[in-house]
């Protein structure tokens, strides 16, 4: 069993490092760390936490990230927003890009990687057979490299794809092991780059993104931090922008920054840089 003390250390790196706020979620700290403890011979989670500290690799604390973020997601989740984002923001984007045919679009907590191949896949309906004349690839970016692991190789058990429609699973996916299993086809995830992002450090964009998914994970952070979140991602979008976030969520404390499209669809006001 994890101490207090052991659980307020954790709590304080988590926050500090990641902005991730686990200061009411010791049942669910301890039951993910304690098995990891005791399969690898780590007599306390003092000694681990000591050589997380101490590890020059990087290595023990992505271990500890891992098993403290919750990647908990599933296609079709939300299914509201990518209607709004094929039927309203694509013919936007359409008219807005037609010189530049460039789109630059984020999906900020990518986890095990459903949501960016929802999203590659509407995009690859939209633009149809002009999909090649158009810069369509989407940024993936999360904080556990083993979601983006797993997400990168975009390999799915069949029962997580039963509400996927027949013709994107035709289109997209390659059946494996007798259809327990598909896999993303080759072309569509070449339309996703993955890459690792701590929410908390400054975002390296060099152009402003025209849309981003950032759904469900604000839920994770206390009321500063979010806020510090939510600047940065509005100093990220161009104006007009579109920003997705969870159907649970609002930024009720943004005024000025962001118009409410509808409930979770908010949009950049046009004269704000």
């Amino acid at each position: 069993m994890i101490t207090d003390e052991e659980f307020k250390r954790i709590s304080v790196f988590m926050k500090r490092k990641y902005g991730i706020d686990l200061s009411q979620k010791k049942v669910i700290v301890n039951g993910r760390l304690e098995n990891y403890l005791k399969r690898n011979g780590w007599n306390t989670c003092t000694d681990f936490l000591d050589e997380v500290k101490k590890d020059p690799t990087g290595e023990k604390e992505r271990v500890l990230v891992n098993y403290l973020t919750t990647n908990h997601t599933y296609f079709m989740r939300e299914f509201v927003h990518f209607d709004f984002f094929k039927n309203v923001v694509l013919p936007w984007l359409r008219v807005k890009e037609e010189r530049t045919k460039d789109l630059r679009i984020w999906c900020g907590a990518a986890s095990t990687g459903e949501e960016p191949y929802m999203i590659a896949m509407v995009l690859a309906d939209f633009f149809g057979l002009q999909r090649d004349q158009w810069d369509t690839k989407v940024l993936a970016t999360d904080i556990s490299t083993q979601a983006l692991q797993t997400a990168a190789q975009g390999i799915y058990s069949s029962d997580r794809l039963e509400k996927i429609p027949p013709h994107w699973k035709k289109t997209f996916m390659t059946p494996l092991a007798g259809k327990t299993q598909y896999q993303m086809k080759d072309e569509l995830r070449r339309e996703v780059i993955f890459r690792k992002l701590n929410l908390m450090d400054p975002f390296p964009f060099r152009k402003k993104m025209h849309t981003i998914f950032l759904r469900n994970v604000m839920i994770y952070f206390d009321e500063p931090t979010k806020q510090e979140l939510i600047q940065k991602v509005h100093d990220t979008l161009e104006p007009g922008g579109y920003l997705f976030i969870g159907t649970t969520e609002t930024l009720d404390r943004a005024p000025g920054m962001f118009e409410l499209v509808q409930p979770s669809i908010y949009r950049k006001k046009e004269g704000k840089m």
